[in-house]
């Protein structure tokens, strides 16, 4: 992750080898944010595997607390959907034997 930007508040990261499967969805997790006033990105060419994720927040509040806030509460998110899906598996699997 590279970071461009000289005010605090507005910064672009760069996310290497990502494409729209995080994108958006870091974009909705961040945009929950109250105190994010702009969050998006975009693909910068279809050759290239990576994207550019703007963070523009309201007051003091620093772009990269709102960008490592999403990060995680999507991480947790995934994790909720992984443990789900393996107990649901393990149910069936028990259920056939």
């Amino acid at each position: 992750v590279q970071a461009d930007g000289t005010d605090g508040n507005c910064v672009t990261f760069v996310l290497h080898d990502e494409d729209h499967t995080l994108g958006n969805s870091l974009r909705y997790m961040v945009m929950k944010n109250p105190d994010v006033e702009f969050c998006g990105y975009c693909i910068t060419h279809p050759s290239e595997s990576k994207i550019n994720f703007r963070i523009q927040t309201r007051g003091a509040l620093p772009a990269v607390e709102p960008f490592r806030k999403g990060l995680n509460d999507l991480m947790g998110v995934c994790q909720h959907v992984l443990n789900t899906f393996e107990v649901r598996l393990s149910e069936e699997l028990r259920g056939l034997f």
